[in-house]
């Protein structure tokens, strides 16, 4: 038996900052009891990841600078869902060109992480990449900015779990994708969905 759950509408909504990657806005939502209240929150493009793996059971795991921790971190190669009706396999393939020199002959589907829902609806897919191959170097992206500092490493994917629970890897869309990557590998692959699974946002 489940419980009636309050229907939370939307009531109005003001934009107050609009940039490429997210809106800011607050909405007036709807509450149990009859009133309302207001939320702030970033409306978010959203991103993919990859946790590419690779014959030898290691994971790619990109070491990059972030601004709003003033740090670098451990990550998955990853991007934006920001090219207008780019399928998200596509997306990610994309990454991993870019971030990873690599390509992948078989895509399924790890994860999928609300990042922050708190404050922000980004939602980041996280996708398995195996069969992997590199690309040829005339053919490689140039990385700019904080990608420029891009360190790219393969790590045993039981070692990668370690540094999650050690702390080491606080990135969330990577500590879920090595996780989910680590009990898939375990359930023999069984429980993977199709890289093509629609997205619920």
């Amino acid at each position: 038996m489940s419980a009636v759950e309050h229907r939370y509408e939307l009531r109005s909504r003001v934009e107050r900052y609009a940039g490429r990657i997210f809106t800011v806005v607050t909405d007036e939502v709807s509450m149990p009891g009859g009133g309302t209240a207001t939320r702030d929150y970033a409306r978010h493009v959203g991103a993919v990841a990859v946790v590419a793996l690779d014959d030898a059971g290691q994971v790619v795991l990109v070491r990059q600078y972030r601004q709003p921790v003033g740090r670098h971190l451990w990550e998955l190669p990853a991007g934006l869902m920001d090219v207008d009706g780019e399928d998200l396999p596509v997306a990610a393939a994309r990454e991993l060109a870019e971030e990873a020199d690599l390509t992948a002959g078989r895509w399924d589907l790890l994860v999928d992480v609300h990042t922050s829902p708190g404050f922000s609806d980004e939602v980041v897919r996280v996708f398995l990449a195996r069969e992997l191959a590199e690309v040829p170097v005339g053919q490689r992206h140039e990385r700019h900015d904080e990608e420029a500092d891009l360190q790219i490493v393969r790590i045993d994917l039981d070692e990668a779990v370690g540094m999650v629970l050690a702390g080491e890897v606080t990135n969330g869309p990577c500590v879920a994708g090595l996780l989910a990557a680590a009990r898939a590998r375990d359930a023999g692959w069984s429980v993977l969905r199709r890289a093509d699974t629609p997205l619920h946002r």
